[in-house]
């Protein structure tokens, strides 16, 4: 077995690796941001005493839950073309993924509301506060105190799953990059294991981040 590494190549295209960094971090935290705002809605429609709320908050959880996360950004991408709805790659991979987190953020911020206890809103009730405010105000700080670090793991997921981009031609992200490279040059080795050490320093530093904002925010 005789392999030549050549690492120069990798270390000029360094600056094009990072700039893919900037847009694998912006597509994780859109998707992100949209599946906490959706896993909300659901959680609240799984407990909704309307049949009709619940009924479809359920079907989106158990599809999202129990499908591949390829094949949701395969039916964002190619499926939603074939009703004359045509997403970009970088659209149809955010939406895939935000489907994907609001599927099992749901289920995350469902336990947190049931750790909340019930008194507590109907307190709020009596301070004359409206439903949507006791909930606005006392409930959902709480909520996100609870699932704070799920939702930071969650993101993470979401870090990963961009590199599914390829299969749906996405070129301006970390993977999409690498690829590029890779056919350039056929350094494949080079070029995946700095790629996965990228991805690996970018988890990594949005843990470290999430941590510093968890003391600075739950304090008390």
């Amino acid at each position: 077995m005789h392999y030549n590494f050549h690492w120069r190549p990798v270390l000029q295209a360094l600056p094009q690796m990072l700039a893919g960094c900037v847009v694998t971090v912006e597509i994780a935290a859109l998707a992100t941001a949209i599946g906490i705002a959706a896993g909300v809605a659901l959680a609240l429609g799984r407990t909704s005493a309307n049949r009709t709320a619940a009924g479809l908050a359920l079907a989106w959880i158990e599809f999202g839950r129990n499908t591949p996360g390829l094949f949701q950004i395969y039916l964002a991408y190619f499926g939603l073309g074939s009703f004359g709805l045509h997403l970009s790659s970088f659209a149809a991979l955010t939406a895939g993924i935000a489907f994907n987190n609001a599927s099992y953020l749901a289920e995350t911020f469902r336990g947190g509301l049931r750790a909340i206890p019930a008194t507590q809103a109907r307190a709020a009730r009596s301070l004359g506060m409206s439903g949507p405010q006791a909930f606005r105000l006392i409930v959902l700080p709480q909520l996100f105190r609870i699932v704070y670090y799920p939702i930071t793991n969650q993101m993470t997921l979401s870090v990963l799953m961009t590199a599914l981009g390829l299969t749906v031609g996405l070129d301006t992200d970390l993977a999409g990059v690498t690829q590029q490279l890779n056919v350039l040059t056929y350094r494949t080795f080079e070029y995946f294991s700095v790629a996965a050490l990228l991805y690996y320093l970018i988890a990594k530093a949005m843990m470290l981040v999430s941590r510093l904002l968890a003391r600075r925010l739950f304090r008390y």
